[in-house]
């Protein structure tokens, strides 16, 4: 990987970080507009599936995929023409899989008590059902923001991830590198 490549890697990464940022200063937009991006991709799944019809092979096939397509396109053109239901029915799905991850990590952490770092699988389930039980106790109010918040804290982490990665990157080529050929180099 050359300098350029790690150079663009740490950009991109502050990139998605700022982006994490306005995302979580504006969650109700991020969360809004989420909800509509969800819906544009179901109608456009309903549209292969119908056509996707047509060439089933069977006619029982063919009504399955004619199904398909009309759950997908209503929910898609429910999700665009009410992202606010949307963006509930967003959240709801969050609190179900923070409970669901909760569960299977502190399960997953008891299962494996003695081995090394059990513990930090337990603190992370416990942190889930932490975050399930307070999106659950304040909602329907927490549809306004949790979905966003919840998105940019996602960008703004994976953006610093990209950050550091690049960084490291960068730093273990320079070690590997020759002092000599460094000075040619730059």
């Amino acid at each position: 990987m050359d300098s350029g490549q790690m150079r663009g890697g740490v950009v991109v990464g502050a990139i998605i970080a700022v982006l994490g940022v306005f995302a979580m200063l504006a969650p109700f937009v991020t969360g809004l507009s989420l909800a509509v991006l969800l819906g544009a991709f179901l109608v456009v799944g309903a549209i292969v599936h119908v056509a996707h019809a047509f060439s089933a092979g069977s006619f029982w096939g063919a009504v399955w995929q004619v199904l398909l397509g009309i759950l997908y396109g209503f929910a898609g053109i429910s999700f665009m023409a009410n992202p606010v239901v949307g963006l509930t029915t967003l959240t709801i799905l969050a609190i179900a899989f923070f409970l669901v991850d909760g569960v299977v990590e502190i399960g997953w952490s008891i299962a494996g008590r003695g081995n090394e770092g059990w513990l930090w699988l337990f603190a992370s389930g416990v942190v889930s059902l932490l975050v399930a039980g307070m999106l659950w106790v304040g909602f329907p109010a927490t549809a306004l923001w949790a979905v966003g918040v919840l998105f940019g804290v996602n960008l703004l982490v994976t953006g610093l991830s990209l950050i550091g990665l690049g960084r490291a990157t960068r730093r273990a080529t320079r070690e590997e590198v020759p002092a000599d050929e460094r000075g040619r180099e730059a």
